[in-house]
């Protein structure tokens, strides 16, 4: 065969009939094999089209001549190769211009006069000042009647396009459709072997960052690069807040956004976990076009997806703005799920390191502030670190004590603490020395030094931790005070002085606290699981009693005794008092709801309040002492805590308490006893302000009819008595104390008291 610049049209009368019903001449049958045998001669899409193109235009006598293949991913036309000055890649929307026409109706067509067509698009004219008289385009269709694309011919070199010229383009093109589609596909196939490649190599340096900030731009500068994107910024879930917020954005000068998590695209995609693609931004009315307008930036399209990590959860999203040469693809969807899955792998690692780092940082933080000495010593016996107490304490400088043997820094009178370190390092246990004495210079200090091993996860010796808490004089007093009650309490006593912890009378109100029925809980919980739940219920109290300023005196067992009115006494102690006991009911309540949401029993306690004179002072040895106070107004406190159980009360008072308080609250008298070991008669008083109207119904109609009925029981008319009690019963079943009092009236009315009898009860328990 002879090549291409020398081959001669053949004639001859005999034709070839098309399928379209057109003939084609001998030489054009002869063109159509040529055809397949170049196409088969090669094996990249660019020297197909550019061998095809320069066939036709040359074989229908025209100036220029363009394929366009369809990307069915982003809907467009685009040319790979095409004649005279243009050598670079066109792309078009599918149905736009003739191309596009030919391509959506499937059908050739003749243009004799581009630009008086209707679908003629004179945009490629404008930007390569090439002139297009006519036009002859046909579609690229398959065997199977599938359109992959157009192909395009320019300007008739002598007369006009003609039908014969459309017959043999459309059969000049339909011979090559075999070969260039599956060309295409073989290209396809690489490009996306290529990209994959490329996502893996990507993932691979992304995921061996650990530094959370490092990591964000690194994945930022990569999800735009990779689709080819202006902008990415990857938003982040602050829980606390409700927020989304971005830790990176590229190109935004390190402005940090936020906004809450349900707000703009970023918000639907957190809220939703479902990806979204917005090819016109500014038509969508979930875009807010406040963030334009405050960074100048224009945003047209659209890529949002979920950030899940690997245990299913949602922690943010990434939104990549602006893909340049049309909108996000389905493949950039994939892609970017993808590199997003991959990305939270990485984050929950980094971010792990991050809350470690700043774990470190706090425990050093932490160590800094402390006003106790700290002092670190490495498995070799080498001092490797010591805090700025210890330092001070010890009146050293970092470069006499850090890197050297503990056993040449604490010599002479100091050296006992070698021992102390030794004896640690073989038991593998703590040892504390309570009021030692240490000397540093030419100053002696009072100190608790605590020796602690340092031991791995593995239990593998890491070295030795040495506390020096230094106990002199007024911090001496300070540490002390302070677990007692609050700190701001504390330090009212160390301005009046040592002195105002002699003994001394003074006028108090004691607090008793005491949870029912725990003997029940200890056998049902354990060992461990009792000192959890005492733990928990403590550190509510205490709160609740610090708030009114109250001292707390001393744990017994699940009891709690706590005083307002020592060491500082104020106008109002025993309203302090029945306000702290109301508090703790209260809160008490309110952690019993979630006690029983998680399926366990709730807690209930009884409290006994008593105002009298009692003997205060730090009582003890030297080296053991106890701030608390002693006396009958002690006892009597306890024993009214134990008769809540009789009287099915929270919270009972004293005579002395209820006239010592300044407000108002609403309280009742519920009887006059006297208590186990003692001879005097007492007023019993129930406070009833920590009830709602669900807990305890009808309060004042119950309070007066209760007063009623007590008033008829102390002058021994029973059955008016016992009609009052019941008609409490009708307003409130649960007010269990006249039940009490039916059954005392009933025993009363068979067994009659004296002519002395006086209303007054005699316990006979505790």
């Amino acid at each position: 065969m002879k090549k291409d610049g020398d081959r001669k049209k053949v004639s001859s009368r005999k034709y070839v009939t098309l399928s379209t019903g057109r003939r084609l001449k001998p030489h054009q049958a002869k063109l159509l094999l040529y055809v397949s045998e170049r196409m088969a001669a090669y094996e990249t899409l660019d020297e197909m089209l550019s061998v095809l193109v320069d066939i036709a235009t040359r074989e229908i006598d025209a100036e220029r001549g363009t394929i366009f293949l369809n990307d069915s991913d982003t809907n467009e036309l685009y040319s790979r190769v095409a004649q005279g000055n243009i050598q670079r890649e066109i792309r078009i929307l599918n149905t736009s211009g003739v191309a596009g026409h030919v391509f959506t109706t499937s059908k050739g067509i003749i243009v004799h006069d581009a630009y008086s067509s209707e679908y003629f698009n004179r945009s490629v004219d404008e930007s390569t000042g090439f002139i297009t008289k006519s036009i002859l385009c046909a579609p690229i269709r398959t065997l199977k009647g599938e359109v992959i694309g157009v192909s395009q011919i320019l300007n008739k070199r002598e007369g006009h396009f003609t039908k014969d010229d459309l017959a043999l383009l459309e059969a000049m093109m339909t011979q090559a459709a075999i070969a260039l589609q599956s060309t295409q596909f073989v290209e396809r196939m690489k490009k996306y072997r290529a990209q994959e490649m490329e996502f893996f190599q990507i993932v691979s340096d992304i995921t061996s960052e650990i530094d959370l900030g490092a990591l964000l731009s690194k994945v930022m500068s990569e999800a735009t690069r990779m689709l080819k994107a202006d902008r990415s910024t990857l938003f982040l879930n602050d829980e606390k807040r409700g927020e989304l917020f971005s830790k990176v954005g590229q190109g935004l000068d390190a402005i940090e956004i936020r906004f809450p998590n349900h707000m703009g695209i970023a918000g639907a995609v957190f809220k939703s976990g479902q990806t979204i693609n917005i090819p016109h931004a500014y038509v969508d009315l979930r875009f807010n076009p406040a963030f334009d307008k405050k960074t100048g930036f224009f945003t047209r399209s659209i890529l949002c997806v979920p950030v899940i990590n690997k245990a299913g959860k949602l922690i943010g999203v990434t939104q990549v703005l602006n893909k340049r040469g049309g909108p996000f693809t389905h493949e950039d969807e994939s892609r970017l799920r993808a590199f997003t899955a991959q990305v939270s792998i990485a984050l929950e690692n980094a971010k792990l390191f991050d809350d470690i780092q700043n774990m470190k940082n706090y425990n050093e933080s932490m160590l800094e502030s402390m006003s106790n000495g700290v002092i670190t010593l490495n498995e070799d016996g080498k001092i490797v670190t010591c805090n700025t107490a210890g330092l001070l304490i010890m009146k050293v400088t970092p470069s006499e004590i850090l890197n050297r043997p503990v056993d040449k820094f604490f010599t002479d009178s100091n050296a006992w603490i070698l021992e102390k370190i030794e004896k640690v390092e073989e038991t593998r246990r703590s040892d504390v020395t309570m009021d030692a004495e240490l000397i540093f210079g030419d100053e002696k200090i009072s100190a608790n030094l605590t020796v602690l091993p340092l031991v791995s996860v593995e239990k593998k010796k890491l070295g030795t931790m040495i506390v020096i808490d230094d106990i002199s004089s007024e911090k001496r007093m300070k540490s002390t005070m302070s677990r007692y009650m609050d700190s701001g309490l504390a330090d009212q006593i160390l301005a009046g002085g040592e002195d105002i912890l002699g003994g001394k009378n003074t006028m108090v109100s004691i607090l008793f606290s005491d949870i029912r029925d725990f003997t029940t809980f200890t056998e049902e919980l354990g060992a461990q699981g009792t000192v959890s739940l005492l733990n928990e219920y403590f550190t509510i109290m205490v709160d609740c009693i610090q708030r009114e300023g109250g001292m707390l005196d001393k744990f017994i067992g699940d009891a709690i005794m706590a005083a307002f009115g020592i060491p500082v006494a104020h106008d109002d102690d025993a309203d302090r008092a029945v306000r702290a006991a109301i508090s703790m009911i209260r809160a008490l309540n309110t952690w019993n709801v979630k006690r029983l949401a998680d399926g366990k029993k709730a807690v209930r306690i009884g409290m006994g309040i008593n105002t009298d004179m009692v003997v205060s002072g730090n009582i003890g040895s030297p080296k053991r002492m106890d701030y608390t106070l002693i006396g009958d107004g002690v006892n009597l406190a306890s024993r009214l805590e134990g008769l809540c159980k009789q009287y099915h009360a929270s919270i009972l008072i004293s005579e002395n308490t209820c006239k010592s308080l300044r407000g108002t609250y609403r309280i009742r008298e519920i009887d006059r006893v006297v208590v186990k070991g003692k001879t005097e008669t007492v007023g019993v008083y129930e406070v009833l302000d920590y009830h709602d109207e669900q807990s305890f119904p009808n309060v004042m109609e119950v309070v007066n009819h209760f007063l009623s009925g007590l008033n008829q029981y102390r002058n021994g008319a029973w059955d008016r008595a016992i009609n009052s009690f019941r008609e409490v019963l009708r307003l409130n079943q649960q007010d269990k104390i006249c039940q009490m009092y039916i059954e005392r009236c009933e025993y009363l009315q068979k067994s009659p008291p004296g002519a002395d009898w006086n209303g007054v009860w005699i316990m006979k328990s505790k």
